[in-house]
């Protein structure tokens, strides 16, 4: 499998216009059986945005908003840039991504400068911010099955007397395993799209007859909003290649299987099988270093897998 780095690499082709043109070739091998990943291929168009923007005073993406129009596939791309506005402190762009003379993706992206700002926010040692969701330290982790609060006797579950409440979550460490990996907005945009979907954690009897192993649960919409910026520099507190993913979901139905997502992407305190803490004791304050690199909501459907194996390009049809 090509380095996630390589795969989401683009270039400038020319200038139509209004419109940069930036062009590439979907890899091959970040798939879901036959259609690329919807991360992956939105990420595309970030890093197309990302080079366009290098050499202005705007060089951050701070928000994404894109529609997946078709199914993308593993072939030659365009991506169309046009901006909407700049002012002293954003640039508004719109985004598509085309194939086949067809926009697949259309988007709209805030870039702004994350570098140098006023320090303004919570504090994250403050009783009043977020902090890291993840329970276990990266040099702890083992792998298990389902997180012990979407379990049916799970004190968490709701009953008739419950205020707000449900739903279902699920979190991991990731780590890019290429040496020269880096965590680039690009790259947060495949991250955020790695989760399990709600109906697929939800136990055997409340699935209604969904297999998750025999469906598809393509993306229709899918935002980003990136919090701080993914490459702090190297130091004791922050990997470079691993973050912690947290994701969850609440409502599913009509039409289609239609179902919500929320992900949380934070920075990790090590790095996955470095050793980090191995035979001491860990610092147990260890999440006070840690920030939100960005979060992401979703709406995805749940096809039957046969409609991705076949490859067919169905409105809406563009991820897992």
């Amino acid at each position: 499998m090509a380095p996630l780095h390589k795969a989401l690499s683009t270039h400038f082709a020319t200038r139509d216009g209004q419109v940069d043109i930036y062009e590439g070739t979907v890899d091959d091998e970040w798939l879901i059986r036959k259609i690329p990943n919807g991360g992956y291929v939105l990420g595309l168009v970030v890093q197309a945005c990302v080079e366009r923007q290098a050499s202005t005073a705007h060089p951050d993406p701070i928000h994404v908003t894109s529609h997946f129009l078709q199914a993308t596939s593993v072939a030659p791309f365009q991506v169309h840039i046009r901006v909407l506005k700049t002012s002293r402190q954003f640039t508004n762009l719109i985004a598509n991504l085309v194939q086949d003379a067809q926009t697949r993706i259309t988007t709209h992206l805030i870039f702004s400068n994350l570098h140098g700002q006023p320090s303004l926010g919570l504090s994250p040692t403050s009783p009043f911010a977020r902090r890291h969701p993840l329970h276990i330290h990266p040099a702890r982790a083992i792998p298990t099955r389902m997180p012990l609060w979407n379990l049916p006797s799970s004190p968490d579950r709701t009953t008739s007397t419950t205020v707000g409440g449900g739903g279902l979550v699920w979190g991991a460490w990731m780590q890019l395993l290429d040496a020269d990996a880096k965590i680039t907005p690009a790259a947060l945009s495949f991250i955020a799209d790695t989760f399990i979907n709600l109906p697929a954690l939800l136990p055997p009897e409340e699935r209604q007859g969904i297999v998750p192993r025999e469906t598809w649960f393509p993306t229709m919409t899918m935002s980003l909003e990136y919090k701080n910026h993914p490459n702090p520099s190297p130091n004791t507190h922050h990997a470079t290649r691993t973050v912690g993913i947290f994701s969850s979901g609440t409502f599913w139905g009509a039409p289609s299987g239609r179902h919500d997502v929320y992900v949380e992407i934070w920075t990790a305190p090590a790095e996955l099988g470095s050793g980090s803490g191995s035979g001491g004791v860990l610092d147990e304050k260890w999440r006070d270093g840690q920030v939100c690199l960005a979060t992401s909501t979703q709406m995805a459907l749940c096809l039957p897998a046969n409609v991705n194996a076949k490859g067919k390009k169905e409105k809406g049809d563009a991820k897992l």
